[in-house]
């Protein structure tokens, strides 16, 4: 499936406490790229907050996966609301815990829900949401002559310069806008078709 060419997120690991009844709704908000650092993470608020008596997340890719879970409270009081929060920020790359501990007042399957809810946004509401954009990774092979017009053309297009090395040749690692990616390729590689050469990697990253 094709990446967003730009997507909103929160990098930063950021934690808020909602009380409500008695009961502590604690939201930890965690930049993540795969399942696996959804594991990592949700052990990690498992152990941290041991007395929860439930640790309810979702989370949402830049690819439109998504997941969540009740973990124990009623169906669709608590993983669902996670993400419509997420969904309401239309936040990508982004999983949000909420840990609860019973404070002896059951809420009922309404305000439960609104409270999972109310705990989430309260932590996007007190985080940094930036917009990232998708670059791709390039590999630039040129000549000493043609650096400075080579190192033009990308700050034109606001590419970032990774690695830089001084051998025979110049080689930079660079990321490229995803959007531009073919036609900066194209005009770095016609300026010297005999020693500049482009190779554009698959691999790509939000910057």
């Amino acid at each position: 499936m094709k990446l967003p060419n730009e997507i909103k997120t929160i990098t930063e690991i950021n934690e808020v406490i909602t009380s409500i009844n008695k009961s502590r709704f604690i939201a930890q908000v965690f930049p993540v790229f795969s399942e696996e650092e959804v594991k990592e993470f949700l052990a990690g608020a498992k152990k941290k907050y041991y007395d929860a008596s439930h640790h309810c997340y979702a989370f949402k890719l830049a690819d439109s996966s998504f997941r969540y879970s009740d973990a124990g409270e009623p169906n669709g009081t608590a993983g669902i609301r996670i993400l419509n929060a997420i969904e309401h920020y239309d936040l990508f790359n982004q999983l949000i815990i909420v840990s609860r501990i019973f404070g002896g007042v059951k809420l009922g399957v309404g305000p439960l829900g609104k409270a999972y809810f109310q705990s989430a946004f309260n932590a996007i509401e007190n985080s940094k949401i930036l917009a990232k954009k998708l670059f791709n990774k390039v590999t630039i092979s040129t000549s000493y002559e043609k650096i400075s017009s080579i190192q033009r053309i990308l700050q034109t297009h606001q590419s970032i310069i990774k690695e830089s090395e001084y051998k025979d040749t110049i080689r930079l690692t660079c990321l490229l806008k995803s959007s531009e990616v073919e036609l900066v390729s194209k005009k770095i590689a016609e300026l010297d078709r005999t020693y500049t050469s482009v190779i554009i990697h698959k691999e790509t990253v939000y910057n």
